[in-house]
């Protein structure tokens, strides 16, 4: 399957980031271990994609330094970020050399970081990976999955982030 491009477009990076972060997202963190380390990255494009099977998706930058390493490892969870966990969500946007240094964390099911504090936390191993453009479309198989706690979630919009009311 080939990347889908079109040279035409009539508007720059900028445009493009602008016009979408009017879009809000949740905030999600993938992890993984690597080699007996834990490694992580934020995700804002993360979405349910089937209920049978049961699948979810993600999309990794191709420029990450941890994606490579959790597609090596073949399983990873997706934490749910609370609307309290701004912090952490700016440790794993970040390239710092040890993301979980400061950052309470145990395993999953499958082995991966469940970090404290999450609000729900989706157990995959990696189905298929489908390059489009700048990043990797991650297809994720649910081994298993469940709620934390209750609570508002983090949510990303217009370039902040905040909070999401009832």
């Amino acid at each position: 399957m080939s990347d889908i491009t079109d040279d035409s477009t009539t508007f720059d990076a900028a445009k493009f980031r602008q016009v979408l972060g009017h879009f809000p997202t949740g905030v999600t963190v993938i992890t993984a271990m690597s080699e007996g380390t834990a490694v992580g990255l934020a995700v804002g494009s993360f979405a349910s994609l089937s209920l049978e099977p049961p699948q979810v998706l993600f999309c990794a930058g191709k420029q990450s330094s941890s994606w490579p390493k959790i597609r090596a490892a073949g399983a990873f969870c997706v934490n749910v970020l609370a609307d309290d966990q701004e912090d952490v969500c700016r440790v794993f946007a970040s390239k710092a050399p040890d993301k979980f240094a400061e950052i309470g964390w145990k395993r999953s099911g499958n082995g991966s970081p469940l970090l404290e504090g999450a609000l729900a936390y989706i157990d995959c191993t990696i189905g298929d990976v489908v390059a489009s453009g700048d990043h990797d479309i991650v297809i994720g198989a649910v081994q298993d999955l469940d709620v934390l706690h209750e609570g508002g979630p983090l949510i990303f919009y217009r370039g902040g982030y905040g909070r999401f009311t009832v």
